[in-house]
């Protein structure tokens, strides 16, 4: 986990040092745009990538409880998909403000 977390940091630090020359572009040159336009998919595809993991970790876990204690299985999956559904709104809004 630890490697995980230092990995992470080191893309989460790459991407801001890409994206503020980016920004700071006049908009003459064609370069500008096209490191805004990546930095900006880079970062989508990074909210993709992290939505899908949260989501795998819950229904894991929603699965894992229900394997435990077979009669709250409602319960668990309908907390599951709740948590899901939260997880992917912010995802899209995330996209939305990124794009």
């Amino acid at each position: 986990m630890n490697k995980l977390v230092r990995i992470g940091s080191l893309v989460v630090v790459l991407l801001l040092v890409f994206a503020a020359p980016a920004m700071a572009q006049d908009g003459e040159g064609e370069t500008g745009r096209a490191a805004i336009e990546f930095s900006s998919a880079f970062g989508a595809g990074l909210i993709v990538i992290g939505a899908s993991y949260g989501i795998s970790r819950i229904a894991t876990a929603a699965l894992e409880a229900m394997a435990r204690q077979p009669s709250i299985a409602g319960n668990a999956q309908l907390a599951m998909i709740i948590a899901a559904a939260l997880i992917e709104g912010f995802t899209f809004a995330a996209l939305f403000v990124g794009l």
